[in-house]
């Protein structure tokens, strides 16, 4: 069988992550991606996916998960490349969307903006969240339509939702833009999205799926995840 097998082994015991030709879409991907072309698309580095994995069930056990859908952001990638996958772990296995992803201005430098470097949880300090977080409701805010995040991480991200970052589309995100610019432009800190594709991610990932960010030093909660098997 073609393509590429990795497995995260966590809470005693082993999940696999089957992608390739044995990963299932149906049709068109929104980010324009077909089926056929998955057997070469990037997925997250392991250690980022083995965390996601773990963050997953973690808040499975806690009773806190709604749906089967697992959304990994790997931060350690520059804005110009594709750095959001979202997953669907029922069988089959199937992987929803590979799309671009902001970062906040507060995480980079003025020499290098395409590159997510500093994480924090403070207010104003526009920078991203590492970590695990809990997908809320959607609503009509200022850049349209939106979804609210809970941080699942003291200290890490649980100021997430009074910091009012949540996924939301923006024209900094558009594919006009990078056309021009060669990279996504950067958020106050939010996970923000190409317009054409936002609403279609928001209404798949509402109300109650996992979201696992990555790209600095694993977090606390990750941590803890990842060596309880």
């Amino acid at each position: 069988m073609k393509g590429t097998v990795r497995r995260a082994r966590f809470l005693g015991g082993w999940v696999a992550m089957v992608v390739g030709a044995a990963l299932v879409i149906g049709g068109v991907m929104p980010g324009g991606a077909r089926a056929g072309d998955l057997a070469t698309a990037p997925l997250p580095r392991p250690e980022v996916l083995d965390q996601a994995l773990a963050a997953y069930y973690r808040v499975e056990r806690a009773g806190l998960r709604r749906t089967t859908i697992l959304s990994v952001i790997d931060y350690s990638l520059p804005s110009s490349e594709r750095r959001l996958w979202v997953f669907d772990l029922a069988r089959p296995l199937r992987l929803l969307f590979h799309e671009y992803v902001a970062h906040g201005r507060g995480s980079t430098t003025d020499d290098e903006p395409d590159r997510a470097i500093r994480f924090g949880n403070e207010e104003a300090s526009l920078r991203s969240s590492l970590g695990t977080f809990l997908t809320g409701r959607t609503y009509e805010g200022q850049h349209g339509r939106s979804l609210e995040l809970y941080g699942l991480e003291p200290g890490v991200n649980d100021n997430a939702f009074l910091r009012r970052i949540v996924i939301h589309p923006a024209d900094y995100m558009s594919a006009a833009f990078r056309a021009e610019h060669g990279r996504v432009g950067r958020s106050f800190g939010c996970p923000a999205l190409d317009p054409a594709i936002a609403a279609a991610v928001i209404d798949r990932i509402r109300d109650g799926s996992v979201i696992y960010v990555g790209g600095g030093a694993p977090t606390q909660f990750a941590a803890a995840t990842t060596t309880a098997r």
